[in-house]
């Protein structure tokens, strides 16, 4: 009898803790190819385990791995780079640039996210997936530029008196962010004459908003964009006129205003997600 209730109370343990274990959310990380360590990324939604397949939500995954998000009724298109991956809630076939697939996990809304398979969204856009002790891990592939492997991203934004240096680490971000500077370059143009040397500019002259360097494994700039924009003494409606500099080429460049805003956002996103590193603050 005594062993009969032994083996029922080391059942009922086991039974517990599967269930406890069960219950515990699957955590998503992110890793660059060949970095240690990883980071955790938060999400406001837990992700779900169907047919064996992670779901999460489409935001966690699409800004981690800079694609951009569009939909189209109840189709969600995401791009990135010379990728496009169209989604359909509630279906298994997706298009992969122009290439109809199917796969066993179809997306579904759950507490107004849309759920999104994650290993296939991750790996239709070059990334490695693994799977262990109840975390995926996304493995991202570095920017090359010019042949070279890049690092890390350092912004350096200024303030009415001092600046910030930050560093981005995420590969993704990098990506996105080098593609919207090629991407959104206009037409050339000579170097202003009425360049502001100070962040507190006279209406009419251009001031440095910021600078930034895609940054090699050993820490020296490859490739390097200073945005200038033009100082007015009232507001404008429209886009503010906007400029770049392409340090490597000494060449400038009109810019797109809603392209520089965009690059800020994802600097936001990175750092929100632990892939910001603040280098120095010289602001009083």
């Amino acid at each position: 009898m005594k062993k009969l209730i032994f083996a029922v109370a080391t059942l009922c343990l086991l039974i517990f803790a599967s269930s406890v274990y069960a219950a515990e959310p699957v955590k998503i990380l992110m890793k660059n190819q060949a970095d240690v360590t990883t980071i955790a990324i938060s999400s406001d939604v837990s992700p779900d385990m169907k047919n064996n397949r992670t779901m999460v939500p489409l935001r966690v995954i699409s800004e981690n791995l800079g694609a951009t998000v569009n939909w189209l009724d109840s189709a969600v298109v995401l791009t990135k780079s010379n990728v496009e991956v169209i989604l359909q809630l509630n279906s298994n076939k997706a298009v992969i640039n122009g290439k109809t697939v199917l796969f066993d996990a179809k997306p579904y809304l759950k507490n107004n996210r849309t759920m999104v398979p994650l290993r296939f969204i991750a790996e239709a856009f070059g990334c490695d997936v693994s799977y262990s002790n109840n975390a995926v891990t996304v493995e991202t592939k570095p920017l090359i530029i010019d042949g070279v492997t890049v690092k890390a991203l350092q912004q350096e934004y200024y303030l009415t008196m001092g600046s910030v240096v930050n560093q981005i680490n995420g590969n993704s971000y990098n990506e996105a962010i080098y593609n919207i500077f090629v991407e959104n370059k206009g037409k050339k143009v000579e170097a202003p004459s009425n360049l502001s040397p100070s962040s507190l500019p006279n209406s009419g002259d251009y001031y440095k908003v910021g600078q930034y360097d895609f940054l090699d494994l050993e820490g020296d700039s490859i490739k390097r964009f200073d945005i200038y924009s033009l100082a007015r003494s009232l507001p404008v409606d429209g886009d503010s006129e906007v400029l770049i500099y392409e340090a490597n080429e000494n060449q400038w460049y009109r810019f797109n205003y809603a392209a520089s805003l965009e690059i800020l956002q994802l600097i936001d996103t990175a750092s929100k997600n632990g892939f910001l590193k603040q280098i120095s603050n010289t602001a009083p």
